[in-house]
């Protein structure tokens, strides 16, 4: 294995098992410029190491790939179609539980799409990893960078002001053609989804009902977007879409949840008017909005007032629920709303 490295090997030995399942040892030889007897010790290597499984006799043995398993493709971004690098390259490569196939197939047209429609970029790239428990899919393009496409599109140029907007759904530069509800319900099909742009990132673990949360972002430019899908979730597509319905029975996306901790640190709090008016920017799109105090101690006069008595005489039909509030914030709202 001393010419080989094994990164680049696993990057190219599940599809090439699938493809050659019987001169895989060939192949192998001839793609990286070894001899017979290296190709040979390295797949016994990648047998061991569960990247492979090998049949049949040992002189004449028959490949397949293994529990382990992974391909990564590089694509132009123009004129590509974001089915066919399923359907050819990814699809036929993975063996993975029909619900979560089909979470992961949703999940990689909805966000190499976005890279198409509107990265500003020209290539992608993607990979997709299958291990004993997980399978893990990561969507990188070179484009101007989420935050920075926000900021072009709706004058927002705060990335925490930013993903408050992604976080609620419905939010896309081109209305015409999307509904900007792909984002949105990708990050709620993963147990662990990570967005990073223009040298900034934030991370939402399905477990954690605090919702989106700062992270180290990725030094490179463009777009990434990880997301990771337990292989025994019971969470599927239809069941997560009728979740953020207001009856909970159609596919509709009319529920929302604000998590207010994306608009504080430890030297903001919620204090104007103006906040509360970028917390209620867009909500008319919803039936229901569940403001999230989770992790706030306290709320000002002019926000409470704001967000709890001046926006629901504004828009009397939307349902305006605050949640997770501490004693302090709730009883600031209570006395807001009983204002006349």
């Amino acid at each position: 294995m001393a010419r080989l490295d094994l990164k680049t090997l696993t990057h190219w030995i599940t599809a090439a098992a699938v493809l050659h399942p019987q001169t895989l040892d060939t192949e192998l030889a001839l793609r990286f410029g070894v001899t017979q007897r290296t190709a040979r010790r390295a797949l016994r290597r990648l047998v061991e190491l569960h990247w492979l499984v090998a049949e049949g006799s040992p002189r004449h043995p028959r490949w397949r790939p293994g529990l382990l398993r992974e391909v990564v493709r590089s694509y132009a971004l123009e004129g590509l179609e974001e089915d066919i690098p399923w359907l050819l390259d990814f699809a036929p490569n993975f063996a993975l539980p029909s619900h979560v196939n089909r979470m992961v197939q949703h999940s990689f047209g909805e966000l190499v799409n976005n890279a198409i429609d509107h990265s500003g970029g020209t290539h992608v790239t993607v990979s997709l990893r299958q291990t004993a428990s997980h399978v893990q899919l990561l969507v990188s393009d070179n484009g101007c960078g989420l935050f920075d496409r926000i900021a072009a599109s709706f004058a927002i140029t705060s990335p925490e002001l930013a993903m408050l907007e992604l976080s609620k759904g419905r939010l896309t530069s081109q209305p015409r053609h999307h509904t900007g509800q792909g984002l949105f319900f990708t990050s709620r099909l993963a147990d662990v989804f990570d967005l990073h742009a223009n040298a900034t990132a934030f991370q939402q673990l399905a477990w954690d009902d605090r919702g989106w949360r700062p992270r180290r972002a990725l030094k490179h430019g463009g777009t990434s977007v990880f997301a990771s899908f337990a292989l025994d979730t019971p969470r599927t597509l239809e069941a997560v879409r009728k979740a953020w319905s207001l009856d909970g029975l159609s596919v509709t996306l009319e529920r929302t949840v604000v998590p207010l901790r994306l608009l504080t640190s430890d030297n903001v709090g919620l204090e104007s008017r103006a906040q509360a008016r970028r917390v209620g920017a867009r909500l008319t799109s919803f039936a229901r909005a569940e403001v999230d105090f989770g992790g706030i101690a306290d709320v000002g006069h002019a926000f409470a007032d704001e967000l709890f008595r001046v926006l629901p005489r504004e828009v009397p039909a939307l349902q305006l629920v605050p949640i997770n509030m501490a004693p302090a914030v709730a009883a600031m709202v209570g006395s807001v709303r009983a204002a006349h």
